[in-house]
């Protein structure tokens, strides 16, 4: 049976209106998943095993998918939508497959890359008998010729058009800029907005967009699995606010705190020379930011909403840009630092940041690392780590610490006067002079989030752990996320001094413990059975 011819305009639709029907649980499908190491893809396969359904990975560098949570409950297949041979394996008794991939910063010739993986992608499909094919392509501006579009948006349109094509069932999902973090645009957004209170800009920032959150792209990713055979077309899907990328910054600048930004048009800025700031201003590499740049002189906002036949919108509908923004900076608000930038991959919402994003996603994190082979016990360690602070202050530069508490205090912050609640042990929540406990577990893990006047958030992490050879090793990281161009300049400035503060501390917490170590094995203990206590070094 041939499929029903796609609406000749690929902005409208020739279906009739449908009542929608009540909600049925759908049948579980065996769904393909391409790009699983990509933004989208690692953040649909979860998605998609939640929903009941089962997955097959199919990625050209498999052993990148392993430390993920959900790794175990998937299939993983070495492939690559331009090998035909690993796709007819990667293919079989597959009911939905998902191209989720592109060759965006490949270069030149990127167009023939994704034209020529598209086909071979939509022949193997149709040859393995998979139901359905879903694709996440770019929202293209209304009535405005393919030829005019930047090589980018023309790359996905004509994408979506030969899988269309291909002879399957296929779902065609255009969005414009997805808010998340470690999407690419985002990414881009969040990095000019940051570092730049007065921006020199081209006349794209006057350019209406229609945002949609990464959860709601996922939602209906999902929901594309389970679509009636008969639908075959494309769908624009965006959030419910319109809005220019100026006052997308300026809404990003109000939810994270900032000052309003200042934003100077200027009439002659072209996209590569923008792309060329964009790239002196953020990490985003330039191959990536370029195509992004010449994109956004086009306007793309949804000129229909069909797709709510199918997949309708949750309850309260789908997010506004406000609460997209506020989720995707939600771990760094909640200091969740260790899940948030660790290589440990612990499943959270789906717009979190995951460790297989690109090094320049997830916004600024500054790191000051340390490492010392302590010869003495993990116990030992523990306990100089946990009795830091207070009377026996922070093992390096008293007179420097005394400084910066001062200033803190000038500023109206806590200082150092607080102290500490016990001498011996802490626990989450507990004041210690002018951090907070954010997370104790003995004997491996204090975790101190930062409480004095600073223009971002600051954490001091000590961990006691071992090196595979009986040796105790003790491991310490200082990590600042900065709040505007001022955090930035402040890590800077204080960066210098990082060896003497940080380098003098962990030295001197290894140090302490080892004597304390040697006045254990020569009996040296206090009224309480245990070791010495710690000399006071302020």
């Amino acid at each position: 049976m041939g499929l029903p011819e796609r609406p000749p305009e690929p902005h409208r639709s020739s279906e009739p209106h449908r009542t929608p029907q009540p909600y049925r649980t759908p049948e579980p499908r065996r769904c393909l998943v391409t790009g699983a190491t990509g933004y989208i893809g690692g953040r649909l396969v979860p998605e998609l095993l939640a929903a009941g359904h089962q997955v097959r990975c199919v990625a050209r560098s498999p052993e990148k998918l392993r430390d993920h949570p959900w790794a175990a409950r998937v299939e993983t297949v070495r492939g690559d939508v331009t090998d035909e041979e690993s796709l007819r394996a990667a293919m079989e008794g597959v009911d939905v497959a998902y191209y989720l991939v592109h060759a965006l910063g490949t270069g030149p010739g990127f167009e023939e890359t994704d034209r020529r993986a598209a086909r071979i992608f939509g022949a193997r499909a149709r040859a393995a008998g998979v139901r359905r094919i879903v694709y996440l392509g770019g929202l293209t501006p209304y009535g405005v010729p393919e030829r005019a579009l930047s090589p980018h948006l023309r790359s996905r349109a004509e994408v979506g058009r030969v899988l269309l094509d291909s002879g399957v069932p296929t779902a065609v999902l255009r969005a414009g800029v997805i808010i998340g973090s470690g999407s690419a645009s985002f990414e881009m957004l969040r990095y000019l907005t940051e570092r730049l209170p007065l921006m020199v800009t081209p006349r794209w920032v006057r350019t209406r967009t229609q945002p949609i959150a990464v959860r709601d792209v996922l939602r209906l990713l999902v929901g594309c699995a389970t679509l009636p055979d008969e639908v075959h077309r494309a769908f624009d899907i965006g959030g419910p606010d319109v809005l220019t990328y100026g006052a997308m910054m300026q809404r990003y600048a109000e939810v994270t705190g900032l000052r309003r930004r200042l934003i100077a048009q200027v009439p002659v800025l072209t996209p590569g020379l923008s792309s060329l700031w964009v790239g002196l201003v953020t990490p985003v590499p330039g191959a990536i930011a370029r195509p992004l740049v010449e994109s956004l002189r086009h306007e793309v906002v949804c000129a229909e909403r069909d797709i709510t036949r199918y997949v309708p919108d949750p309850p309260g509908g789908p997010l506004g840009v406000d609460r997209a923004l506020e989720l995707a900076l939600r771990r760094i608000r909640d200091a969740d630092v260790a899940t948030r930038w660790s290589s440990a991959a612990t499943p959270g919402a789906p717009s979190d940041p995951l460790p297989t994003d690109p090094d320049w996603a997830g916004g600024s994190l500054y790191q000051d690392r340390r490492e010392r082979a302590v010869d003495a016990s993990r116990e030992d360690v523990w306990r100089v780590v946990e009795g830091i602070g207070g009377e026996n202050g922070w093992y390096s530069l008293p007179l420097a610490w005394a400084l910066r508490g001062w200033i803190d205090t000038l500023v109206g912050g806590v200082g150092l006067r607080r102290g500490r609640r016990d001498a011996a042990r802490l626990r989450v929540g507990d004041s210690l002079d002018f951090w907070r406990v954010e997370e104790v577990r003995p004997p491996r893990l204090l975790r101190l989030r930062a409480e004095m006047r600073l223009p971002g958030l600051a954490w001091l992490e000590m961990a006691v752990d071992g090196d595979g050879r009986g040796r105790t090793v003790y491991r310490q990281r200082a990590l600042f996320h900065p709040r505007g161009l001022a955090g930035h300049l402040y890590w800077w400035s204080v960066a210098p001094f990082h060896a003497l503060v940080f380098g003098g501390m962990a030295r001197n917490i290894a140090a302490r413990a080892e004597k304390d170590e040697a006045g254990t094995e020569t009996g040296g203990k206090d009224a309480d059975g245990r070791s010495a206590p710690a000399v006071r070094m302020r």
